[in-house]
């Protein structure tokens, strides 16, 4: 077992994390990296003293990080400095109308009884029911590798689910205990992470409003990169080789058995066990010839995919008033956005958007009196993506934004770069452009997923947003985990 010789493609949180488990077992890893930077969608890039994340800026679920560094024997502190943000963030609902959500919790509390008076005790509910949820769906069901349904299958996980909301959706569920629409929209917020409407997901997913309020919002120093900085030593400190600018062009298959990689440039690469964290559906449909695919070109239009995003980096010559370091502008009605991005997919008509500054947390980020802004509109996968429409919704929230804070910024920008969906499919190769995965939808969750494992090649597994558990930063740290244990499990005891 020792010699088994682990090909890992991608250098995301999800193939880094396979690796890194599968060093640590004494498995002889090579990771493989189509760009020229670790990361995926969580690389960096640095111009003009600024320092932009070009993905992930959200740091929730502080525990699974812990638990990923523990395994190891490792805390987090040893890579980064990770701080909680007070306010966690604010909630812009239209002029003068800015709500910063406090980090503790009675002071939430507080917020929520001036929303909407009485409301205290049906949130204290909300959240213990919550806490539940995280402690059964991150604790258990997550880590399971979802093959079969007959993991589902057990007195106890039955009774769990009836305490989970897994059949009612995180719309009704929410209007059980909230009435005032600030609080609704506040705790449908979180679902939007998981690539749907609250309409479609189920309400076990309640427990990311637990992460949210009850575990806080955090931020590592030096930006959500150094996560990926920590992981990279960690995975070097366990013995995985981890090669830049090779692309995989093909996955090379003999009776039913993965034995090497063809890379771009040509050069071949044996491998015992293969595991892709690029994009499923292109290592599916573009790396392995027809009869060896998982799942059809029908079976892949048919998933209901997570929103794609349109995203801005922009470097402020001065300080900005009026934004905090997360900042949600939902000053205009979710239902035509919503519609635009999950029933009748169009560029939406008058966007949410989102705006990070981490530079006001941060000094590092961005030079002495200068602002790092990262902003970003959720968008339908698989849209027309020109650099028209790019500047034209530009304009459209930068006219929001500027109205709203009461300040210019257009005139102060002094460096701008856009990217959207050509680039998530340029980069990673996503599947129409996605840039979260498939959305999280009841008929998509567990054993209903893609697949971890490859039905006709024996030793080609996957790991990644677009199998189990799902998208997002944690989820795809556990997803590395599971498909590490399960190539354990099949591969221990040979010899």
């Amino acid at each position: 077992m020792l010699n088994k010789r682990v090909v890992v493609i991608g250098a995301g949180f999800a193939g880094l994390s396979a690796a890194t488990h599968l060093a640590d077992q004494g498995y002889q890893v090579t990771l493989l990296e189509k760009n020229d930077t670790p990361g995926g969608r969580a690389r960096k890039f640095e111009t003009e003293g600024f320092v932009f994340d070009m993905g992930p800026s959200w740091y929730w679920m502080p525990d699974v990080f812990d638990t990923y560094f523990a395994h190891f024997g490792k805390k987090t502190a040893d890579y980064y400095n990770l701080v909680r943000l007070d306010p966690s963030y604010a909630v812009i609902f239209g002029q003068d109308d800015f709500v910063n959500i406090p980090a503790n919790p009675t002071e939430f509390r507080n917020l929520m009884e001036k929303m909407e008076p009485g409301v205290g005790p049906k949130l204290d509910e909300f959240l213990k029911q919550g806490a539940y949820k995280y402690k059964v769906g991150i604790q258990n069901l997550v880590y399971r590798p979802s093959r079969s349904i007959l993991e589902f299958v057990s007195p106890r996980l039955l009774l769990d689910m009836v305490h989970l909301n897994i059949f009612q959706s995180m719309s009704k569920h929410v209007r059980e205990f909230f009435k005032a629409e600030k609080i609704l929209r506040l705790m449908e917020f979180p679902v939007l992470f998981l690539g749907e409407t609250a309409e479609n997901i189920p309400a076990l997913y309640s427990l990311m409003n637990y992460a949210d309020i009850s575990l806080g919002t955090w931020y590592p120093m030096g930006g959500m990169h150094k996560i990926i900085e920590g992981m990279v030593t960690l995975a070097e400190e366990k013995g995985v080789q981890i090669r830049y600018d090779c692309a995989v062009s093909k996955i090379n298959v003999t009776n039913g058995k993965a034995e090497s990689l063809t890379l771009s440039s040509g050069e071949k690469i044996e491998a015992d066990i293969i595991i892709a964290g690029a994009d499923y559906h292109h290592v599916d449909t573009m790396l392995l010839a027809p009869e060896l695919r998982n799942y059809s070109p029908k079976y892949w239009d048919s998933r209901v995919m997570a929103p794609s995003s349109l995203l801005f980096y922009l470097g402020i010559d001065k300080k900005l008033e009026n934004l905090l370091h997360h900042n949600l502008f939902f000053d205009e009605p979710l239902g035509p956005h919503a519609d635009a991005i999950y029933k009748n997919p169009r560029w939406p008509e008058k966007p949410l958007f989102y705006v990070s500054a981490p530079s006001v947390t941060d000094p590092s980020v961005a030079p002495d009196g200068k602002e790092n802004l990262f902003l970003l509109i959720p968008l339908a996968p698989d849209l027309v993506d020109t650099e028209e429409l790019r500047e034209k919704y530009f304009n459209m929230i930068m006219d929001r934004l500027e109205k709203l804070t009461g300040q210019e910024i257009r005139s102060h920008i002094i460096y701008k770069r856009s990217y959207a969906l050509s680039d998530f499919k340029a980069d990673y190769n996503a599947f129409k452009g996605n840039a979260y995965g498939l959305a999280n939808t009841l008929w998509q969750t567990a054993f209903l997923k893609p697949s971890l494992k490859n039905k006709k090649v024996k030793n080609l597994y996957y790991t990644g947003q677009l199998t189990v558990p799902g998208p997002g930063v944690p989820p795809s740290l556990i997803s590395g985990h599971v498909v590490a244990k399960e190539v354990i499990k099949e591969y221990s005891l040979q010899k």
